[in-house]
């Protein structure tokens, strides 16, 4: 009977490891869905221009998924290496998504709970990610250099305009390059620190996103409780963030944050990820007003690809928030975020981005203003605003 029991206690051990190891996988599959609508005819017009396009997106959360080999191709959610290259994508900006709450909606959340911690135990990273916000950055950044290392000169990170450069001349001469840049997904990982904010561009982190769904140290976020602007120390750290040269990502900051930003920037203030009141109405997407004063910093707005950025996921709608943009902000200050694998549900994944393009020509838009919202715009952004080396 002993013997016995002691078998059943280690196949029911053996059951939860493989389910708690499986956990990850499942979530994964589950929140970054791929929805395909009817068939959609690309034109040769279309395929053309794409095939000349250097594409570059503002947000990517592939690095979240660390089960999920990023220098592989995949069957499940939306990005790997391969497949962004399939989709002629020249730079992807990868996101560190430290810390989300329970029961996250668009509404009102506190930063009480936290679903990052489960997912960090069960994909096995570094312990010291368990109970640190700073050392999951840590672990993205470390990622990225390690999914470079293997990629065998597919993916190259970049930290600088000299860099970006190469990176953009490796891709002329070899064809299939893709550059990766380094973002925050929230202040929260500095802990109320600015010190901390210096530790993260030497990581190589060159973006900062202020909040993400729950209000910070820095201050209010669209989805927080308060819905407030700047603190004093959200002000230290937008003054820090510039003086180091990285950009100032807006996305998911409450209206009354993104007005006190504007009133002290100094260099281009960006949205890696949105939606535009004008098409699409949504407690974080962005007015003509705040559309208009962050194009006048020089910085761009990215939209965004599901359905609470653009209320439609086809590339019909994202073509209409694109488009509307452009005739708000201009056409030197639009980009894609995609929010590629940021648990949201797109019509397509990265090897179908000439659906876009298409869609891009179908809406009466030029050549030449699709090349700048496909990808010169932030390549501009970043070759003038990144550390020269």
């Amino acid at each position: 009977m002993r013997r016995l029991l002691l078998a059943l206690g280690a196949l029911v051990l053996l059951a939860v490891v493989l389910a708690f190891m499986a956990l990850p996988r499942w979530v994964d599959y589950d929140l970054n869905r791929v929805i395909a609508g009817a068939p959609i005819e690309i034109s040769p017009h279309a395929q053309s221009l794409h095939a000349r396009l250097r594409i570059a997106d503002m947000h990517d959360d592939l690095l979240l998924w660390s089960l999920r080999d990023p220098v592989t191709r995949h069957s499940r959610g939306h990005t790997d290496v391969p497949r962004l290259l399939e989709g002629n994508v020249a730079l992807q900006i990868f996101s560190t998504v430290s810390k989300t709450p329970k029961n996250q909606n668009y509404d009102s959340n506190t930063g009480d709970t936290d679903n990052i911690t489960l997912l960090a135990i069960t994909q096995r990273w570094p312990m010291a990610s368990w109970s640190s916000l700073f050392e999951r950055a840590r672990r993205t950044a470390t990622s990225l250099d390690a999914a470079a290392a293997r990629s065998n000169g597919a993916l190259r990170v970049v930290r600088s305009q000299s860099e970006l450069q190469q990176g953009l001349d490796a891709r002329e001469r070899e064809g299939r390059v893709l550059l990766g840049v380094l973002s925050l997904e929230g202040m929260q990982v500095a802990g109320g620190r600015v010190d901390l904010v210096d530790s993260l561009f030497a990581l190589g982190f060159r973006m900062g996103g202020l909040t993400h769904f729950f209000d910070n140290e820095v201050g209010g976020s669209a989805h927080g409780v308060s819905k407030a602007g700047l603190t004093p120390f959200g002000r230290e750290t937008v003054v820090r963030i510039e003086q180091l040269g990285m950009l100032v990502d807006v996305a998911h900051a409450s209206p009354r944050l993104i007005d006190d930003v504007l009133a002290i920037a100094t260099r281009p203030v960006v949205v890696s990820h949105t939606g535009v009141q004008g098409t699409c109405a949504g407690v974080r997407n962005l007015s003509d007003d705040h559309l208009r004063r962050i194009a006048a910093t020089g910085g761009v707005v990215a939209i965004g690809y599901w359905d609470a950025a653009v209320c439609d996921i086809t590339p019909a709608s994202i073509a209409r928030a694109i488009l509307y943009a452009v005739n708000v902000a201009g056409p030197d200050h639009v980009a894609l975020g995609s929010d590629w694998d940021g648990a949201v549900t797109t019509s397509f994944d990265a090897t179908a981005l000439v659906r876009i393009t298409n869609a891009l020509l179908d809406a009466g838009m030029s050549e030449a203003v699709i090349a700048q919202v496909m990808g010169e715009n932030l390549l501009r952004l970043l070759s003038q605003t990144l550390p020269p080396s």
